[in-house]
Parts: C-alpha cells; sequence; structure tokens
C-alpha cells in the first residue's frame, strides 16, 4: 500500500474466536498429585477445574491454530485478507522460530507477517495496543491477535504453588478500521524489570542456559511468590483502570463490562472492590479454566460474547510477570 493511500482511524474488533482442551484437571485430581484439597483451592483461588493439552505432540501453536480457526469458521472470514498475525505467550513451540508464522502460515493467512510478543499475562493486551496503531496508522486493515499458552509445559506438578493455578487453553480476535466510531478508546500500559524475581522461569534463557544443574534445580518450572504478586496485580489493574476511567472523563457507573486477566479469583474481586465495581459487571471463567495467562482475556471475551451490545464500553486489565500491567477502554463495536 503507498502512503499517501493509508487513511488508519480507530481499530475495532470485529470478530472473536477461541479454543481450551476437553482434557480437565480437577481439583479432585490435584488431591491426588500433591498435598492440598479442592476446598483450599476454591477458596483461595476460585478454580474448579483447569483444562490440560495432554498430547506431547501438540503444543501452544495447536491452541492458537484452533482458536483462530473457531474465529475465522463462525464468521466466514477469507484468511488470505488476514495481513498480520500476533500470538501473545510465553510458551513458544521453540526457543527460536517464532510460533505466529507457523499459526499462520496453518491458518493460511499466506499474505499476513507474524510474530510472538511475550508480556506474560499481560501479552495479549500489550498485542491489542500494537495492532490498534498498526491500525491506526493505516498500514493494515486485518489483524489477528492471538493469546495462546501451554502452562502445563512449564509447571512442576508436585509444586502446589502453582500447579493449582495455571491452565491451558488460546482466545483470539480480529481488529479492523471502526466504520462506526467505535472501538479502541484508549489505553495505560506500564511495567517494571524490578519484578522479575517474584514471577518468572529461570532455566533455559540467555542469563541461565539450559544445563544438567539447571534442571536440577528445577529452574524450568514457573515460579512466583504468590502473596508479592497477589499485591502488586490489585494495586496496579485497579490503579490502571482507574487512571484510565478519569482520563476519558468516565465513572464506574458508565463502564458495562470489566474484563480481567483471570489470575485468581480473589484479584479479581479485590481489583472490582478498590475500583467500586459490582461483580455483575467483572467477568469471570477463572473456576473453568484457570489461570490460561495470555489467553484468559481473548477467552472472557470469546465466553461472553453473547452478552456485549454495541455500545457497550469495556474495560481490559491484565497485570504479569516482568512485571508487565496496564488497562484498556474499549466500545464494543457490534451484536
Amino acid at each position: 500500500m503507498h502512503a499517501s493511500e493509508r487513511k488508519g482511524g480507530k481499530a475495532a474488533i470485529t470478530a472473536v474466536g477461541g479454543y481450551v482442551p476437553e482434557e480437565r484437571l480437577t481439583n479432585q485430581d490435584l488431591e491426588q498429585m500433591v498435598a492440598t484439597t479442592d476446598e483450599w483451592i476454591r477458596s483461595r483461588t476460585g478454580i474448579e477445574s483447569r483444562r490440560i493439552l495432554k498430547d506431547p505432540e501438540k503444543a501452544t501453536s495447536y491452541l492458537a491454530i484452533k482458536a483462530a480457526e473457531n474465529l475465522i469458521e463462525k464468521n466466514q472470514i477469507d484468511p488470505l485478507t488476514i495481513d498480520m498475525v500476533l500470538v501473545a505467550t510465553i510458551t513458544p513451540d521453540l526457543h527460536v522460530a517464532s510460533t505466529a508464522p507457523y499459526v499462520a502460515s496453518q491458518i493460511n493467512a499466506q499474505n499476513a507477517f507474524a510474530f510472538d510478543l511475550q508480556a506474560a499475562c499481560s501479552g495479549f493486551l500489550y498485542g491489542l495496543s500494537v495492532a490498534a496503531g498498526k491500525i491506526a496508522a493505516g498500514h493494515y486493515k486485518k489483524i489477528l491477535v492471538i493469546g495462546a499458552d501451554k502452562m502445563s509445559s512449564i509447571i512442576d506438578y508436585s509444586d502446589r504453588t502453582t500447579c493449582i493455578i495455571f491452565g491451558d487453553g488460546a482466545g483470539a480476535v480480529l481488529l479492523e478500521p471502526s466504520t462506526n466510531g467505535m472501538g479502541w478508546e484508549d489505553e495505560y500500559l506500564r511495567s517494571n524489570g524490578m519484578g522479575r524475581d517474584l514471577l518468572h522461569l529461570k532455566g533455559g534463557g540467555s542469563l541461565h542456559p539450559a544445563s544438567q544443574q539447571t534442571l536440577e534445580d528445577g529452574w524450568h518450572a514457573l515460579y512466583q511468590d504468590g502473596k508479592s504478586v497477589f499485591k502488586h496485580a490489585v494495586s496496579e489493574m485497579a490503579t490502571a483502570s482507574e487512571i484510565l476511567l478519569e482520563r476519558n472523563g468516565l465513572h464506574q457507573k458508565d463502564i458495562d463490562f470489566l474484563v480481567p486477566h483471570q489470575a485468581n479469583q480473589r484479584i479479581i474481586e479485590a481489583t472490582a472492590k478498590k475500583m467500586d465495581l459490582p461483580m455483575e459487571k467483572v467477568l469471570c471463567n477463572i473456576a473453568d479454566y484457570g489461570n490460561t495467562t495470555a489467553a484468559t482475556i481473548p477467552l472472557l471475551l470469546h465466553d461472553f460474547e453473547c452478552n456485549f451490545k454495541k455500545g457497550d464500553k469495556l474495560v481490559l486489565t491484565a497485570f504479569g510477570g516482568g512485571f508487565t500491567w496496564g488497562a484498556a477502554l474499549l466500545t464494543w463495536a457490534y451484536n
């Protein structure tokens, strides 16, 4: 496209899709694996079960492809018209060779360029920001943003602090230039690298390359300091959302839905309370899926799509390792 032909404009979500594996890992299953109970897990996390992609031959790309196919088939999208594919993930198929180009090829998005984005649980939100900016600049017209994680691939199932929380899944949205003035309104995104010691996967990177020692030390499984992450997540998600509302002259009563990262039911409830939002305006599916990291927000959009009406005001908010966090304001563009 020649620069003079670029028009840009506001980006809008025009389609959503999602996918979770059929296999369930219930709290009762975990009772047989680690020292925990169904009541303990429910009371502290709100999680009843999580989905697990058990087939060792299938990776994060499988989840992303299935979510994208769901979106494409449901909305009768021609994959050849998609010109950018972004996959937000912390569990890429391979360290080298991005997952997104493989996903794009598998869904026949042959005219798209594709890349991965890693911002942990904030990855999908960051990805939406990138895509909305590309559309506003007039560079691209159909952008597929996918959040996908096979968290079971980096969880130590003898560590009860993490194995009870995470599940596998993927969600996808299509962004296009708005045709009715509705869509992406504003964003407030932040990060703080001082938090990386509190939530990380220590081994396998350039700082601690994979070795017999990193394997023995358990550095290839996710670690988090739950109490510290809890405090930061509640504070930062609520603050980012409140800043966004104030900046746009909105009050809590103007918001139809809060779409929060599904980290923990208590984090979700504490964030809503800090924002003075009633829980009937807060979307949750953590009980069924657990924390699917980059997939939580798009899976919420997928699961609750039929609840949204054109013109609804949505606040999306997330907090993740890094630390990364933020919030976005959008007006739902279709019924």
